[in-house]
């Protein structure tokens, strides 16, 4: 496996090494000496980047497989689509749903939900912690599941932080989190394992809930929830935790701690507006 890390941070170029990836240097290179081109990154930058590997397989007259990975609305799963076949290359469509596969093999199975013509081409995907799933021939159904399975479990921790960065801004928050601890014990569970933890993904999952938005929009569901999302996500990546990474974050943050910084960012956005 080949990737291109011109560009990239010393981070990516870290977890790269880390997994064995090869760096293949330009795009153009990576393109030259791949059958299949797997894009996996943050949402808004994946038609950008289809573009750009439509070009150089349109320039190299390489007919290769394109794999969109990303968390996608149909729509633009389609866009990309076109730029893929206009350069007379293949195109396949997954959604991916859970974690990283865990290299003990423990734990469920990263799922790969995948649709477009050319499944054969990618079922060696399934194992090794990874469980592929054929939607069917139809470009965009893959994306669709990401993007509704995405609307409810981001979405909902969007929901949770909303609902007690609230509290605290009103000046409720401990009788709040008291009603919340002894009548919703699942959802106090949840909060306190996951809300003082989502800075250091929140950037990345902007995009994501601005995609979740135009495919419910494409349907007539209201695409203000998800746009909603996109805010929570973007005040949280602009608070002082949104530098963290998966492996710098404090562990050991709880909940109260976090909720006091994610107040005073929204106290000195309000304050600047």
């Amino acid at each position: 496996m080949v990737t291109s890390l011109a560009g990239r941070s010393a981070l990516s170029k870290t977890r790269a090494e880390r997994v064995g990836l090869e760096d293949a240097g330009s795009l153009s290179a990576l393109v030259a000496q791949s059958d299949i081109v797997m894009s996996i990154m943050p949402p808004e930058r994946a038609e950008a980047f289809a573009r750009d590997v439509a070009a150089e397989q349109k320039k190299q007259g390489k007919a290769s497989l394109f794999v969109d990975c990303n968390a996608i609305s149909p729509v633009t799963m389609k866009r990309i689509t076109g730029y893929i076949k206009g350069a007379g290359a293949k195109c396949m469509d997954i959604g991916i749903i859970g974690g990283p596969p865990r290299k003990d093999g423990g734990g469920p199975s990263t799922r790969f939900y995948a649709s477009g013509p050319h499944v054969d081409d990618i079922r060696f995907l399934d194992g090794h912690g990874i469980k592929l799933f054929d939607m069917g021939s139809e470009i965009g159904r893959a994306s669709a599941i990401k993007m509704c399975y995405a609307g409810l479990t981001k979405g909902t921790n969007t929901l949770r932080t909303a609902v007690l960065l609230a509290g605290e801004m009103l000046g409720v928050g401990p009788e709040l989190k008291s009603a919340i601890s002894e009548s919703q014990k699942d959802q106090w569970e949840t909060m306190n394992k996951v809300v003082p933890f989502l800075p250091c993904d929140s950037g990345r999952w902007v995009g994501e809930m601005e995609q979740i938005a135009e495919t419910f929009g494409s349907v007539g569901v209201t695409p203000l929830m998800h746009k909603g999302a996109a805010e929570v996500f973007r005040l949280l990546d602009a608070s002082p935790l949104g530098a963290e990474t998966r492996e710098t974050m404090d562990k050991s943050r709880t909940l109260d701690q976090a909720l006091a910084i994610y107040a005073d960012t929204l106290r000195g956005k309000k304050a600047a507006e």
